[in-house]
C-alpha cells in the first residue's frame, strides 16, 4: 500500500482534508511547506475561520480574547476553505466524500475530524447544560461566568479543572462532582493524583468525589445519594471520543474507542486515506502498544508525517513522545511520555508543595514524566525519553539535581 500511496501522492492533483482544527490546518500548511503543488481543500463543520482550541478554556471564556483564529493566510497558500459543511459519509472505492452540498471527489484524503465531547446521559435539552469544545460553546458560557452563577462542573479531568479555574477567576461559586475517588482518575495513578484534590480546596472550589449525577433539573444537579446541588449552569467535562461516527459503513477500520486505526505512517486501512490527530490511533514502537492521544501536540506533529508521505518522501515512522500541558488553579502542569508500562516511579520534590515532578522508568529508562511547576524537568525529561537514556533512580530523587545529571 505504501508504494501505491506515495506514487499517487507525488503527482496527486487534489488533496482533501476533513476537519479544520489544529490537525487539519497543519496538514494543509505542511503540504505547501513541503512543496505540494496540487489542489488542497480544507473542509470544516463549523462556520468560523479555523481556530485553535486551548484558549477557549481561559482567554476566550473570560472575555480576554474574541477568538483564537489561526494566523494562516489560506488564500496566499492556495488552500480552499469549505466551512460550515458537515461530511456525512465516505466511499473509498469511488474516492468521494458525501456532504449535504453534494459529493466531493479526492485523489488523497486526510481524516482530521478530532474528538467530540461525551454528553451526560439524560441532560440533553435541559436548560443551562453546557459543553466546552467549540468557539460557540465558549461564547455561550462567557455571559454565564460574567453573571457569576453558581456553577456545577461534572468531571474532575483536565478540562473540568481548567474550566473550574476560569470560573473561580470570574468570581463564580464552583462545585466539581467526580464519580471517582480523586481528580484525573483516568489519567494518573492514585498516589500521583490524590494531592491534586487540595488544589480545588485552596482555590475555593468544592470538590465532591464518589459523586455520580443521577439527573439534571433546571437549576439543580441531583446526585445519586439524593443530594441536590444548586446550579445556575452545568458544564460537562467527562471526556471525549473520536468524531468518527460518520465513517461507519465506509470500510475504514475503527478501533475499540471508535478511532481510525492508522499505521506507523498514519495511513488508514483504505488506499489513499490518512488519519491524523485526535481521531486516530497509531502503533508506538517506543511503548509497544497503540496510542490514542487527545492532545494539541499530537495534532501539531502528525501532519508533517502525512504531508511527507503525500509528497512522496519516506519519513521515519510516526512515534512521538506524547506531550501536553494544563494550566489549573495557578499551576502549570506538564506531562510527557506514557507511564502505563513503567516498573518504577520516582518522586522529585514534595507533592504538597508548588513545584514537584514524578518520573516513571521501565528497566531504568525514563518512559513518562509529570511536572508541576518544573518546566526544566519536563524539557530535559522529554529529551531523555526520546533518547532512551538509562537513569539512576537514586540520583533522580534529588529535586535539586537536573534530570540530565541523573543518568546512570
Amino acid at each position: 500500500m505504501s508504494e501505491q500511496t506515495q506514487q499517487r501522492g507525488g503527482s496527486a492533483r487534489r488533496v482533501v482534508v476533513v476537519g479544520a482544527g489544529m490537525a487539519g490546518v497543519q496538514t494543509a500548511v505542511a503540504l505547501r511547506e513541503q512543496g505540494f503543488t496540487g489542489d488542497v481543500t480544507l473542509i470544516g463543520a463549523e462556520p468560523h475561520q479555523p481556530y485553535d482550541r486551548p484558549p477557549l478554556s481561559k482567554a476566550v471564556l473570560l472575555g480576554k480574547a474574541e477568538g483564537s483564529a489561526f494566523d494562516v493566510d489560506f488564500e496566499a497558500l492556495g488552500i480552499e476553505l469549505r466551512l460550515g459543511r458537515e461530511v456525512s459519509g465516505l466511499r473509498p472505492a469511488d474516492h468521494e466524500l458525501d456532504t449535504a452540498a453534494g459529493p466531493v471527489p479526492y485523489d488523497l484524503l486526510v481524516l482530521a475530524t478530532g474528538a467530540e465531547p461525551i454528553r451526560l446521559p439524560g441532560a440533553e435539552g435541559v436548560p443551562g447544560v453546557h459543553l466546552l469544545r467549540t468557539l460557540d460553546d465558549a461564547e455561550r458560557l462567557r455571559p454565564v461566568l460574567a453573571r457569576q452563577h453558581d456553577i456545577v462542573v461534572v468531571g474532575a479531568g483536565w478540562i473540568g479543572a481548567e474550566f473550574a479555574t476560569a470560573a473561580r477567576e470570574a468570581g463564580c461559586a464552583v462545585t466539581v462532582v467526580e464519580a471517582a475517588d480523586r481528580p484525573l482518575a483516568g489519567a494518573l495513578p492514585a498516589e500521583v493524583a490524590a494531592p491534586m484534590a487540595a488544589w480545588y480546596t485552596d482555590s475555593g472550589t468544592t470538590l465532591r468525589t464518589h459523586a455520580r449525577v443521577e439527573r439534571v433539573e433546571p437549576g439543580t444537579v441531583v446526585l445519586d445519594d439524593g443530594t441536590r446541588v444548586p446550579a445556575g449552569a452545568v458544564v460537562v467535562g467527562i471526556g471525549a471520543r473520536p468524531a468518527t461516527v460518520w465513517l461507519k459503513g465506509s470500510g475504514i477500520e475503527l478501533g475499540a474507542h471508535g478511532e481510525v486505526v492508522a499505521d506507523d505512517h498514519l495511513r488508514t486501512s483504505a488506499p489513499d486515506v490518512y488519519a491524523v490527530g485526535d481521531c486516530a490511533s497509531f502503533p508506538s514502537a517506543r511503548y509497544g502498544r497503540r496510542l490514542l492521544v487527545h492532545h494539541w501536540d499530537n495534532a501539531l506533529q502528525g501532519p508533517r508525517t502525512v504531508a511527507a508521505n503525500i509528497v512522496g518522501e519516506t519519513p521515519e515512522p510516526y512515534d512521538p513522545v506524547p506531550y501536553f500541558w494544563s494550566e489549573q488553579f495557578g499551576r502549570f502542569v506538564q506531562y510527557a511520555g506514557d507511564h502505563a508500562s513503567a516498573d518504577t516511579m520516582v518522586r522529585r520534590g514534595d507533592p504538597t508543595g508548588t513545584a514537584w515532578s514524578v518520573c516513571w522508568l521501565r528497566e531504568r529508562r525514563l518512559v513518562g514524566l509529570l511536572a508541576v511547576g518544573r518546566p526544566r524537568d519536563l524539557a530535559q525529561g522529554r529529551r531523555l525519553i526520546e533518547a532512551g537514556t538509562p537513569m539512576d533512580p537514586e540520583l533522580l530523587e534529588d529535586p535539586a539535581r537536573p534530570l540530565k545529571a541523573a543518568t546512570a
